[in-house]
Order: C-alpha cells, then structure tokens, then sequence
C-alpha cells in the first residue's frame, strides 16, 4: 500500500524533495544531463573557433547553444515528474522508463511553457510600459513626494497579481504530463490545484533557487579556478577557456540540480491532490477493491 501521500508541510515536502533527490541522485541526473550532452558541444564548438580566431562561427555557435541549454531543460522536465510520480506510487523509476513513458508530453510541456512565456513578457512588457507612461506623466505635473505615492499604487498591485498568476501556472507541467490536456485545460486545472498553495510554492521556489545558484556558483568558481594556474598567456585562448568553462558550467550545474525545482512541484501536486481530492484515500480504496486505479492519473471526481 501507498504510505507516502498525506498532507505535507513546506518543511516536508522540501524534506522529501531532497530525500528523493539524494536517492535516486544518478537517475534525476541523467534525465537532465541526456538532452544537454547534444548541445555542449555546440557551445565548446564556439570556445573551439574562438581560439581559430573565427569570431562570427564562435559566436553563432554560442548565441545558438544557450537557447538550445534551456530546450534541453524542458525536455527533461517531463521524464522528470514521470520519474517522481513513479517513485510516489512506487513503481520501478529509471532514466530510459521515465523518457519512453514521457514521450508523448514532451511536446506539450515545450508548447504550454512557450505560451507562459510569451503570456508573462506581454503582461511585464505592457503593463510595464503602461505603468512606466503614467508615471512619468504624473512625475512631471506632481510633486515628487505625490509623484512616488503613485508610482507604489500603480506598481506594487499589478506585481502582486502578477506573481499570483505565474504561481498558479507553476503546476501546469505536473498536471499536463500525468493527465494530459494542453494548455487552456492544463492551465485551468495548475490554477485550481494551485489556490491556497502558491504562497508555499513561492516559498519552495525561493530556497531552491537559492541552493541552486550556490551550487552553480560554486561549480563556476571551481572550474574557472581550474584554469587561473594554467600557463596560458595568450589573451585569444584565455577568453575561449573562459567560455568553455562558462558552457561547462552550465552543462554541470543544470544536470546536477536542475530537475530539483521539478521534483518539489511533483510533490506540491500529489500533496495538493491529496488536500483537495482525498487522492490518498482514492489510491487506498482502488488498492483495497483490487483494481488498476493506482496511477498518478486517478480520474478526478
């Protein structure tokens, strides 16, 4: 019988985020490293024709690879929450099971995470633009203690409804790749499990942003540090070492901690689930009558 779904605390779910990390480590690597081993060498590529001294190559190839980095992120998004979803219904989990079962959402999640992005920059860029406009008409009939009054007023609501609508998108990968859908029903059903949680998935996201730019600072430092005893005096392959390190690091540092943020946002889901939709007791009863029903995709009632 399932044991592990039952309503979690913050402190819980960032322990069992962890928890499953540390054990299944190589695994949740490998699902993210696998996508980004086709792009590291367009990246070195470039480090390789910046030391030929053939800069427009170099930095085609390097303009090209950082974009391609944050693809190969997104496609390892969906094999990642399968893999967490296997482990929650523990069921056997593996790097080559979680990307052949995930197939079929991978396009899904790229299209719905486009669509976010493209939705979060028109509200950012216009609201923003707007808000920029009226203040600057104000500031230039007002006095400049009226002048910041407005401009908290009209800055300080929009962030917060904002935020509030990006929160509730943060669950949207979960659900279209255990229940299908795309994105109108994705988003409708990330919004509803996400009401009463977003101001801990805010939280979630902010210590786990913080640990990952750690880790990504400290696998920097060690790699650029690598390389400030070497011999090398010539300023052409010191600035291509300087970008295959750069590349390098990206490459590490995503692989090494780039599917966490994914597996606590599997486990808000299951945890939400439980809360609102008594998931745990439909996963009981189905264990109990015997049926086939302990999937992550139980019909919601």
């Amino acid at each position: 019988m399932i044991t592990v779904l039952r309503p979690l605390s913050t402190s819980e779910l960032l322990d069992r985020t962890f928890h499953l990390y540390r054990n299944q480590f190589l695994m949740f690597v490998g699902i993210s490293a696998i996508p980004q081993l086709f792009i590291l060498p367009l990246t070195l590529g470039g480090a390789a024709m910046a030391v030929r001294q053939s800069y427009i190559w170099s930095s085609l190839m390097t303009a090209a690879g950082y974009p391609l980095f944050y693809l190969a992120w997104l496609i390892s998004q969906a094999p990642t929450v399968l893999a967490v979803s296997n482990l929650q219904m523990q069921k056997p989990s593996g790097i080559g099971s979680s990307y052949s079962g995930a197939r079929r959402s991978l396009l899904r999640v790229i299209w719905i995470v486009f669509l976010i992005l493209v939705i979060s920059g028109l509200i950012f860029g216009v609201g923003g633009t707007l808000i920029a406009v009226a203040i600057g008409l104000i500031g230039a009939v007002a006095p400049t203690a009226v002048t910041v009054v407005a401009a908290l007023i009209l800055t300080i609501p929009p962030l917060y409804f904002a935020l509030r609508w990006m929160l509730g998108c943060s669950l949207a990968i979960p659900v279209t790749v255990l229940e299908g859908g795309w994105f109108l029903a994705s988003m409708r059903r990330s919004f509803r499990l996400s009401q009463g949680a977003r101001w801990r998935i805010l939280v979630i996201y902010f210590l786990l942003g913080v640990f990952a730019v750690v880790v990504s600072f400290i696998v920097e430092f060690v790699l650029m540090l690598s390389i400030a005893f070497l011999p090398i005096r010539d300023p052409h392959i010191l600035d291509a070492l300087m970008q295959a390190v750069q590349a390098t690091a990206i490459f590490a540092s995503t692989s090494l901690v780039g599917g966490l943020a994914t597996v606590a946002l599997s486990l808000v889901y299951y945890d939400q689930r439980v809360r609102k939709e008594g998931f745990d007791l439909q996963l009981m009863m189905a264990t109990l009558e015997g049926g086939t029903a302990a999937a992550a995709t139980v019909p919601v009632s």
